[in-house]
């Protein structure tokens, strides 16, 4: 799927932030509503979906309130690839994950190596593997990789901007990655066995943390999208803990799927509107 290079929305311009990274300037314009960030920079978003799933098997296909589970993944990259001008590729070794994803408009040449598909397969190397296959099919370098995670849909496009501001608004960065406040704490009730069989606080603070409240902040990836420089990619880095990764604190509920149970409760907040937005 191509969409334009460029787009440039000239409406309800209040105030204008100009950034500078290496090669190129970025403007982004500030609306009531939402932020428009364009330029001269290609991104591509992918959706890397393997087929094979031991938790829940066909997950990225199983229905979620009547959608196949990939279709939110899709939507989500459709509707930013059209304020952006972002190519979208679907990275999967499952021809019905192929048809799934052909059923809502996106249909992808790449095949996704064996080697690739396994579960103990990184998914730095999937989307390393395809972002050079799209590279070498353009005839033409990426600025950004955005993925979005078929596995974990409660985003909206205003998330995918908002993280996208702050990775621009530190040039140094490498990447950037979608997190919750985490519902526990490993410096006040996560533990873990040491050698001496006992179990002991995960992580020792320098003062004893007697309540929840007053506990270091933690966050919790929720593994619904990644924002990528491309520097990030010709470096060894084979997880997305870099050493100069930021994060996008979600302002709402999201979790990712990976027990039949979490359908279930997802479907009934979808269905009950008890998510706040709309999926």
């Amino acid at each position: 799927m191509k969409f334009p290079n460029r787009r440039e929305i000239p409406i309800n311009i209040k105030n204008e932030n100009l950034f500078h990274d290496r090669r190129y300037q970025l403007r982004s314009f500030h609306t009531s509503s939402i932020s428009y960030v364009y330029g001269d920079m290609r991104t591509l978003v992918t959706i890397c979906a393997r087929g094979g799933s031991k938790g829940i098997p066909g997950k990225n296909v199983r229905l979620l309130n009547g959608i196949p589970l990939i279709g939110y993944a899709i939507r989500h990259a459709q509707a930013f690839a059209a304020k952006t001008g972002a190519d979208i590729v679907l990275s999967t070794d499952s021809e019905q994950i192929r048809a799934a994803a052909e059923s809502f408009g996106l249909s992808s040449e790449y095949r996704r190596p064996p080697e690739l598909a396994t579960d103990g397969a990184g998914k730095i190397a999937a989307m390393r593997h395809v972002l050079e296959y799209q590279e070498q099919r353009m005839g033409q370098p990426y600025d950004l990789l955005l993925d979005l995670d078929a596995t974990s849909p409660m985003r909206t496009v205003a998330d995918l901007e908002a993280g996208l501001r702050i990775l621009l608004d530190d040039p140094k960065a490498l990447n950037l990655y979608s997190v919750n406040h985490a519902r526990r704490n490993p410096y006040f009730n996560m533990v873990e066995r040491e050698k001496d069989g006992y179990y002991h606080l995960s992580k020792k603070p320098q003062k004893p943390v007697l309540s929840r409240q007053t506990a270091p902040v933690v966050y919790e990836l929720n593994a619904s999208f990644y924002f990528f420089r491309r520097e990030f990619f010709r470096q060894s880095w084979t997880s997305a803990y870099s050493d100069r990764a930021l994060v996008y604190l979600m302002p709402h509920p999201c979790f990712d799927l990976d027990e039949p149970v979490d359908f279930d409760f997802l479907e009934f907040l979808i269905q009950e509107r008890r998510l706040g937005f709309d999926l």
